[in-house]
């Protein structure tokens, strides 16, 4: 199969790639520089040069591919709301290229609800890319959705988790929210890859599935390995404290989130195999990044 990958340089699309290239598949990742451009060259995939923004490069790419992976997203915190509109916009040519074919395109978004056959919450982020793909269905277009948790993690990760790293170090005290109960589902970037290749071959229309090895890591426990590696206190941080402590993180690492892959792991024989969230932040990769 002929695989058109947005973000394949990324830190999960750099995973995604030699998994399709190990299955026999040939890729083409979208590249807006001609670094991107070598990467890709490096790992035996073709390049087609065009951007987000440029929507007549991921027409062109898709029309030429026998399925789309959509992986790149602009992850701009201070300007969410243009992000999500680049994002469906984005989804909205590439579905348009694939319209008619019954062509796979597997889109990525967050981990917006407990289980797969839980619809996005009205209003939520990434909740109008979910809509404006699962639409395409009836439009003979093999749509699915692998929704991704908090914590992507793996040698590389420039996520959630290094920036925690990140504010220990600064403020000299590991923290967490509350009593540090709530929970915070994990995947390792290996096997997010996998099942995305699983969903490109096998996912009916209309799919949603989940990413997720561990369900359910209490921040507490994070927060536990970040003081021991590091050398600091743990100290607990009011939900009032959390924001002005974390920054922008403090919302996210306050929630409860804990979210179920069973169905996913049932209807396509998933099974991680790589070390969970709290082994691999015990790594020194982690820390050896973040001094």
């Amino acid at each position: 199969m002929r695989v058109f990958v947005t973000g394949a340089t990324g830190f999960i699309g750099s995973a995604v790639v030699p998994e399709l290239l190990s299955a026999g598949h040939q890729v083409v990742g979208l590249a807006r520089s001609d670094a991107a451009a070598q990467a890709l060259a490096a790992v035996g995939a073709e390049a087609h040069r065009g951007s987000l923004d440029d929507l007549d490069s991921l027409r062109a790419g898709a029309a030429k591919s026998d399925g789309v992976i959509h992986l790149a997203f602009v992850h701009d915190f201070s300007q969410y709301e243009a992000a999500q509109r680049t994002d469906t916009r984005a989804i909205e040519n590439l579905g348009a290229a694939l319209e008619g074919s019954d062509r796979p395109l597997v889109i990525t978004s967050g981990m917006l609800a407990a289980t797969e056959t839980d619809a996005a919450p009205a209003g939520s982020p990434r909740g109008l890319s979910e809509e404006t793909v699962l639409a395409m269905a009836a439009r003979r277009v093999r749509t699915s959705i692998v929704r991704l948790p908090p914590s992507v993690h793996g040698k590389g990760d420039y996520g959630f988790v290094p920036r925690l790293i990140a504010i220990a170090r600064e403020k000299g005290v590991a923290a967490y929210v509350g009593d540090g109960a709530n929970r915070w589902p994990a995947v390792h970037r290996l096997d997010a890859a996998r099942l995305f290749r699983l969903a490109l071959e096998r996912a009916p229309a209309g799919t949603r599935l989940h990413a997720v090895a561990d369900e359910g890591v209490p921040t507490r426990d994070i927060a536990s390995v970040i003081g021991r590696r590091l050398g600091v206190p743990l100290v607990s941080k009011s939900p009032e404290e959390a924001n002005e402590h974390f920054g922008f993180l403090g919302r996210f690492f306050s929630r409860d989130i804990p979210a179920s892959a069973e169905r996913t792991r049932a209807q396509f024989g998933w099974r991680p195999a790589e070390p969970g969230l709290i082994a691999d932040l015990d790594g020194e990769h982690y820390f050896a990044a973040a001094t």
